[in-house]
């Protein structure tokens, strides 16, 4: 196999062995088997929601029954015990029997080719959903024959109670009969959309406009399973919906919302599917919804409101990302380096000698320039160096120290001042605020020696999850980058973990290539307000004083402004955008200063970029029209 993380996208993977080998089986444990709405996931529409990379086509290819059979064959395989347990988790297994029988089918642009016909809104739906619905019955019969262990007559599908009537048009409850009629709807179709010139209303075929709804009429299907019969639920997945015109998602998630429908439907989709106020969240429905009559479930695949939770969630998920995929690169494999945090260690970089005697020289200069007596700055002293004595800190290098012995200067020089009209002579007076220092500070500091110096910020495995703002594909990226040049490094016989400046630089040059290659709508306009955001926090950032302690990676703009903005003001698209495609996120009614805000935080990728810190919480506060200046929108 080719370097798998070169290689990253699942849907590329044909084999079903190789698929099972590298695949996680972490989105199934975070977004679903925890999920408060589980019982409910198989009953009613759910809509699967997250950026591009965030596991969408992963998590479906995962489920589909076939791929089920395949992990349950053989339960000697670690791999496969482990995701036989997160599918038992998420509601797909019971005692060892597969309780779902789930098909995944693309929204492929043809569909979209159906909301060009010169037909109404409704029947344009109806024929889509129709050859929708055709084509699933079609994938869970192939699904269910997939591995050879029953033959069609094998399987039969269960009507839900009153609807006898139903049975005819769907084509009876064998799967042979069920089949046969789905062809022939696929077939008929099919051929409106492709044709060069559709027909009129009235020449469309029957097989194309009698009534056709197994979505409806079945409940359940029975199947022969090691010698027994057993009920699956079944369930169709419908991948990148978003691919479909707005208009026509809403009509036919409007379809697939018909609160009697025993047929498990989730539609999976891009955050940019969604409109500007569901994406920012303005007045966002609840997640379970009864408000117009129909109810739904949501899962985001990436948190909105927990994100240090979701941080946390993401690291093991990446590991094992990491851990799968990196014996799969033959040039680690043969030197038995398959552990990621090895190659990749967390071991903090030092200055040269030269740079620290620099930085020495330079403490001393700011002492001089603030007037800051010997007494206070070995108060000063004092206060770092406890601190640098108990941390558990991984990076208590000398530099960091001195560094943040410099900010404390200016800090004291700073609360000082505002004490009198002027400068202090010699009298060194006791600061308003007393002086401190923390893991803030430190982080800070770091951050200031990177920039003054060179030095790295971000490095290991847990800064590269971080950087990912916890997207599967982004991870991938960024270590696949890393796993490149380890991999060049195993060829040719060289030492193979990589240091901290070489893991700095990978990543930058990285980060840099996935904000180039940006073409998503707006990007430009994303593009100059990322760049706004990222030149504001670092300047920011590194003020002599810290202010903001670890520095600032977003913006803040009040919740009574965020009301404010109109359903169809151009800055909301923009944001959409911005949000949907991983260059910032959002969190609304963040509680700071006694006051509510809309929080816009960089992502890792272009955080890197700027050099900005990936702790979280560190803003400025702007007025609104900071955003619509920044990304080139006129007023509303």
């Amino acid at each position: 196999m080719a370097n798998p993380f070169l290689r990253r996208a699942t849907e590329y993977v044909r084999e079903d062995e190789s698929f099972l080998s590298i695949v996680s089986p972490t989105p199934l444990t975070t977004f679903l088997a925890t999920n408060k709405h589980k019982d409910d996931m198989f009953e009613v529409p759910v809509r699967i929601i997250g950026s591009p990379g965030s596991g969408k086509t992963m998590l479906a290819t995962l489920a589909e029954f076939r791929m089920v059979e395949v992990i349950l064959k053989d339960e000697t395989n670690a791999a496969n015990r482990t995701l036989a347990a997160a599918l038992a988790q998420a509601g797909f297994l019971r005692d060892g029997k597969p309780l779902v029988a789930a098909v995944r089918v693309p929204m492929e642009s043809e569909y979209r080719d159906f909301w060009e016909l010169p037909y109404d809104d409704d029947e344009k739906t109806k024929l889509a959903f129709r050859l929708i619905q055709a084509r699933v019955m079609l994938g869970l019969i192939r699904n269910l024959l997939a591995n050879n262990t029953r033959v069609i007559e094998d399987i039969q599908f269960i009507p839900r109670a009153s609807h006898e009537a139903h049975l005819e048009q769907i084509g009876g409850l064998t799967a042979v009969g069920i089949r046969d009629r789905a062809l022939a709807v696929q077939r008929a179709i099919y051929a409106i959309g492709a044709g060069l010139r559709p027909p009129r209303i009235e020449d469309l075929p029957e097989a194309a406009t009698a009534p056709y709804a197994p979505f409806d009429a079945i409940r359940a299907i029975r199947i022969s399973w090691r010698g027994e019969e057993i009920e699956l639920s079944p369930l169709a997945m419908l991948d990148d919906a978003h691919a479909l015109h707005h208009d026509q998602l809403e009509a036919m998630f409007k379809s697939l919302s018909v609160r009697e429908m025993q047929f498990g439907r989730w539609i999976m989709m891009r955050l940019d599917a969604l409109s500007p106020g569901q994406v920012l969240r303005s007045g966002e429905q609840p997640t379970y919804d009864r408000a117009k009559g129909r109810d739904f479930v949501d899962i985001r695949m990436q948190a909105d409101a927990k994100k240090e939770q979701a941080r946390k969630q993401f690291r093991p998920m990446a590991r094992d990302m990491a851990k799968r995929y990196l014996p799969f690169v033959e040039a680690l494999r043969n030197r038995n380096a398959t552990d990621i945090d090895r190659l990749l260690p967390a071991e903090p970089p030092q200055l040269p000698p030269g740079h620290l005697k620099e930085l020495a020289a330079k403490v001393e200069r700011d002492q001089k320039k603030l007037r800051i007596g010997a007494e206070r700055r070995t108060e000063i002293n004092a206060i770092v160096d406890e601190f640098m004595a108990r941390t558990t800190s991984y990076d208590d290098a000398p530099e960091v120290a001195l560094e943040m012995k410099r900010i404390l200067l200016h800090r004291y020089a700073v609360r000082v001042s505002r004490m009198t009209p002027s400068l202090f002579e010699d009298m060194n007076p006791e600061p308003p605020m007393p002086l401190k220092a923390d893991a803030n500070l430190a982080h800070g500091a770091r951050l200031h020696l990177h920039h003054d110096f060179g030095r790295p910020l971000h490095w290991g495995v847990d800064d590269i999850c971080d950087a990912s703002n916890e997207n599967a594909e982004v991870f991938l990226q960024f270590a696949g980058a890393l796993v490149e040049h380890i991999e060049t490094r195993a060829i040719r016989n060289n030492t193979l973990p990589l240091p901290a400046r070489e893991q700095q630089r990978i990543l930058v040059d990285k980060a840099q290539s996935i904000m180039g290659g940006w073409a998503f709508p707006h990007a430009q306009r994303v593009r100059s307000l990322v760049d706004a955001i990222g030149r504001d926090c670092r300047a920011e950032s590194l003020l002599p004083n810290a202010p903001l302690g670890a520095g600032a990676n977003a913006i803040a703009i009040l919740e009574d402004e965020m009301k404010t903005l109109a359903a169809d003001d151009e800055i909301g698209t923009v944001l959409k955008h911005a949000i949907a495609n991983g260059a910032i996120t959002i969190e609304r009614d963040y509680g700071q200063g006694g006051k509510l805000w809309a929080l816009f935080e960089l992502t890792g990728t272009v955080g890197l970029v700027y050099g900005l810190t990936f702790n979280r919480g560190g803003f400025l506060p702007k007025p609104i029209g900071y955003l619509r200046a920044s990304a080139g929108v006129a007023d509303a």
